[in-house]
């Protein structure tokens, strides 16, 4: 009988530290991806329909904000901040996708070629991976199904990356992005 709790008791240990340990598996799935440039191996770590609408979400919230009042209560600025948000929402649901984050790796390789910024001594042709995005990132467990990575942008305002657990795999869900601060909105 003690041997079957024992048994129990490991089973238990060994799924709760692969629960614990597997946001930072993710994160290092998606790093590698994101250093080889390789948009399917992002995909399988990455849910870009729940990026994609948190993204837009925020985007859609920051216009609206930014706009104010007075624009939402006047026809013509009802009609121009509805173009607006319809613009911006294509462009997040362009980008947030798999082919949409491998044209922007393929695009950033070929202007790195292009301007030479990024290439390496020596071999023009040849160019240094993106930067880890999550570099120096602040980790959280908010749950025992949610967790979070924080980075900070160039002025010091926080990018949070948040990975959900569904059953026993981690993926990105949300990217929330600092866009009071890119707009100007204060609270």
């Amino acid at each position: 009988m003690k041997k079957w709790i024992a048994l129990v008791v490991v089973v238990l240990l060994a799924l709760a530290g692969w629960i614990a340990a597997g946001p930072f598996l993710t994160i290092n799935a998606i790093r590698e991806a994101i250093a080889t440039e390789d948009a399917a191996a992002l995909q399988e770590h990455v849910d870009f329909p729940a990026v994609r609408s948190s993204l837009r979400a925020q985007v859609e919230d920051a216009l609206a904000r930014n706009a104010g009042i007075d624009a939402r209560n006047n026809p013509l600025g009802a009609f121009a901040l509805g173009l607006a948000s319809s613009a911006a929402g294509g462009v997040v649901d362009a980008l947030a996708t798999p082919a949409g984050i491998g044209a922007v790796l393929q695009g950033r390789g070929l202007l790195h070629r292009i301007s030479g910024n990024g290439s390496v001594e020596g071999d023009s042709y040849a160019h240094q991976p993106p930067p880890d995005p999550l570099r120096d990132a602040r980790y959280r467990f908010e749950s025992t199904s949610r967790f979070t990575a924080t980075v900070n942008t160039a002025d010091g305002d926080p990018v949070v990356f948040v990975l959900r657990r569904n059953g026993l795999e981690w993926k990105l869900t949300e990217v929330r992005l600092p866009l009071d601060a890119l707009v100007g909105i204060e609270h």
